[in-house]
């Protein structure tokens, strides 16, 4: 069986949200902007690590960057996530059309009893 290589976390959105870690901070920011102390602290990870992260995620443009003096800020931009959400819908009409077969199961059920 021949390996295929894995493409790059930075080469786009997907990659970049495979890591937890990532999608984790993500998250965090989505409400709304913070500093890098601030996804340390919540997050439990360390500064480098999260340095690592923020520049993926800003790589594929999933985070807006903003700086005040000598201080960054970071907030996740939800628009960048458009690819991922279009193709999760092909899963939730999946998931949909279960949920009504099994509503219309227990009807029947209810029904014969």
């Amino acid at each position: 069986m021949r390996c295929v290589p894995r493409a790059a976390t930075t080469a786009d959105v997907f990659n970049a949200i495979a890591e937890a870690r990532r999608r984790d901070i993500l998250v965090f920011l989505a409400d709304r902007e913070r500093p890098v102390g601030d996804i340390v602290g919540e997050l439990g990870l360390g500064q480098p690590s999260v340095s690592k992260h923020l520049k993926v995620l800003r790589h594929v443009g999933l985070v807006h960057v903003r700086r005040e003096a000598r201080q960054i800020f970071y907030r996740t931009n939800a628009e960048a996530l458009r690819p991922v959400h279009e193709w999760t819908q092909n899963f939730e009409r999946y998931w949909r059309r279960q949920l009504t077969r099994i509503a219309e199961r227990a009807e029947r059920k209810t029904r014969s009893h």
